[in-house]
């Protein structure tokens, strides 16, 4: 599988799916979360309302309206409580859950942002390892390609460095 790593802003990318950060409800937050919610227009939320809500892990697919790419995939990733709490099993759930999801819907590329590293405080560097772990070990025939769209330079230097 092609791992590709930019900074740049997910909700621009023409790739066959985009993942959200999203939260328990579906319903749009902050982060990443809302600037999807807030690009695709009220079609996404009408949606995503229908699967009333999605647990921590755990990922649904929807359509993308208004977003240049073909599906959302939303995984609410889980809250940083000290690495105490199967955090980084929840995390790992979130990666492998949204590629099957890619898979079921045949997507070649997917975009990932940096999941739970915002204001859920997850460690950036262990979020980093975990994520590309996860990608790593996939074996699946789709997708072919994996984009970690970071927000920072400093998120994109820590993937190329796990990289090199």
């Amino acid at each position: 599988m092609k791992i590709t790593v930019i900074t740049g802003d997910i909700t621009k990318l023409e790739c066959d799916a985009i993942v959200n950060a999203a939260n328990c409800t579906l319903l749009g937050g902050g982060g990443v979360d809302g600037a999807i919610h807030r690009a695709a227009g009220p079609g996404l939320l009408e949606e995503c309302r229908k699967f009333g809500g999605c647990k921590t892990g755990k990922a649904v697919i929807t359509a993308a309206y208004d977003l240049p790419c073909r599906h959302v995939i939303h995984t609410p990733g889980p809250v940083w409580h000290g690495g105490k709490y199967n955090e980084a099993e929840k995390l790992t759930a979130c990666y492998f859950n949204s590629l099957t999801r890619a898979a079921e819907k045949q997507c070649r590329t997917v975009a990932f942002p940096c999941i739970s590293t915002g204001i859920y405080h997850f460690p950036a560097e262990q979020a980093a390892e975990i994520a590309l772990k996860t990608v790593r070990e996939w074996t699946g025939e789709f997708p072919e390609e994996v984009i970690f769209c970071c927000f920072s330079d400093r998120d994109r230097k820590i993937y190329e460095q796990l990289l090199s």
